[in-house]
């Protein structure tokens, strides 16, 4: 692996005016970078990393490389770009290991952290470097969002995550309140009452996006979203059906033909897809078949019916009635994306949502509520892990500048009363 790294980074031209560095959205400095590792300055190279982008591990794995830095690099406009997804993700992998600083000095202000996604995540981080008090509440039982529960293992492995909660989370002195769903038992203004300072919301965009076609309720269809959380306890049969052609339906097939699926087909309306080549590059080499333009009509206990589409070369779309067949299959899954959860807009006053239920806020982040910040897909929708990084460092940022105008928690009104002793008299 080494070795293979030192070749990619002498590859790099070190170009003044790095479009690698302009392709990146959190314009990560990658000429200096692989300086330093080539000139053996490896931990370095990771702190520069990971000051840049506290998700750089995760980044180097499931970045849209190919549309991002190496598809800016100049050298791959005749042959090969430099590969940096395997120069960051060693360099990350391997530095991550010496993170063992405790918490930052204390400020004495609390920040609460709702949702433990890819823009959740940065922003404990961020916070905690400035000596916040971070709690984090996740609904689910480990921290991770859709980078847990969204991603498949063969692409992002849980261990980077379980790392990340040591090194970037405990070992700060972050807590984490897991199978904490605010907004239900405890609400917004129940930590307002507690003494937190700022709240950001990073709630994701769980709820999935139906069809709205007769037989989507049927035993054997599920939701993507649904079944990449756990995978594991769907049985989907020989042949699958995934409705939809984004990244996550890539990710669906793929994972189904792990769990034994033999014939897997994905559908999309037109013949322009949305998953990035590498990912349907990949999802054809394991065997799976992309069908172009047809919409699914109905679903039916035997498969799905499709009607073909006639697509212009401006790409409209034109029905073409008697058309219909049915394709069969055992499962069918539905992947065209999600839309907000409404829990917490449902149980606070004042915190305006658009009509697709994002919240409504500013260039950084900040709702109509003071004090209440959000990003990540809760307020742009679906979203990459680098982009929810990029504007969440920007959110970070004006909370702190927020939190610094208050002034710091006052003693608690019962810090002075006896403290009751074991039996043991401790």
């Amino acid at each position: 692996m080494a070795l293979h790294v030192m070749d990619e980074a002498n590859h790099c031209l070190g170009c003044k005016n790095p479009r690698c560095q302009e392709g990146c959205p959190i314009h990560t400095n990658i000429p200096e970078v692989i300086r330093l590792l080539k000139a053996n300055r490896l931990d370095d190279a990771g702190r520069m990393l990971f000051e840049n982008n506290p998700l750089t591990t995760v980044c180097s794995l499931v970045c849209n490389h190919e549309n991002q830095c190496e598809g800016h690099c100049v050298r791959g406009i005749k042959g090969a770009p430099v590969h940096f997804s395997v120069i960051e993700n060693y360099i990350s992998s391997t530095y991550a290991s010496q993170m063992t600083h405790g918490p930052a000095p204390s400020n004495g202000k609390k920040a609460a952290i709702i949702g433990s996604g890819p823009a959740g995540l940065t922003i404990a981080v961020i916070l905690a470097r400035y000596g916040y008090d971070v709690t984090i509440f996740e609904s689910h039982d480990k921290i991770g969002g859709v980078l847990r529960y969204g991603i498949p293992e063969f692409r992002l492995p849980k261990s980077v995550l379980d790392d990340f909660e040591y090194r970037h989370l405990l070992l700060k002195g972050i807590k984490v309140r897991p199978n904490t769903d605010v907004g239900k038992a405890l609400k917004i203004d129940d930590l307002l009452r507690d003494g937190y300072k700022s709240i950001f919301i990073g709630t994701g965009v769980w709820r999935p996006n139906a069809l709205h076609i007769k037989g989507e309720s049927l035993g054997h269809v599920h939701f993507a979203i649904n079944y990449l959380q756990n995978p594991d306890v769907y049985h989907l049969g020989n042949r699958v059906i995934v409705i939809g052609a984004g990244n996550a339906a890539m990710d669906v097939a793929r994972t189904a033909i792990r769990h034994g699926t033999r014939h897997v087909q994905c559908f999309s309306l037109s013949k322009t897809i949305t998953a990035s080549d590498y990912e349907a590059s990949y999802a054809r080499l394991e065997g799976v078949e992309l069908v172009y333009n047809k919409k699914p009509v109905e679903i039916t206990d035997q498969g799905v019916v499709f009607r073909d589409l006639n697509e212009a070369e401006d790409g409209s779309l034109t029905e073409l009635p008697g058309t219909e067949m049915l394709y069969p299959a055992d499962s069918v899954i539905v992947s065209i994306s999600q839309g907000a959860c409404t829990t917490i807009t449902e149980s606070t006053d004042g915190l305006e949502t658009n009509a697709r239920g994002l919240f409504v806020t500013d260039e950084v982040g900040r709702t109509t509520r003071p004090g209440i910040f959000a990003s990540g897909d809760a307020v742009k929708g679906a979203r990459t892990v680098v982009e929810a990084v990029a504007y969440s460092k920007k959110v970070a940022e004006a909370m702190h500048e927020y939190m610094q105008t208050l002034p710091p928690d006052l003693p608690d009104e019962y810090a002075n009363v006896p403290v009751a002793q074991n039996d043991d008299g401790n």
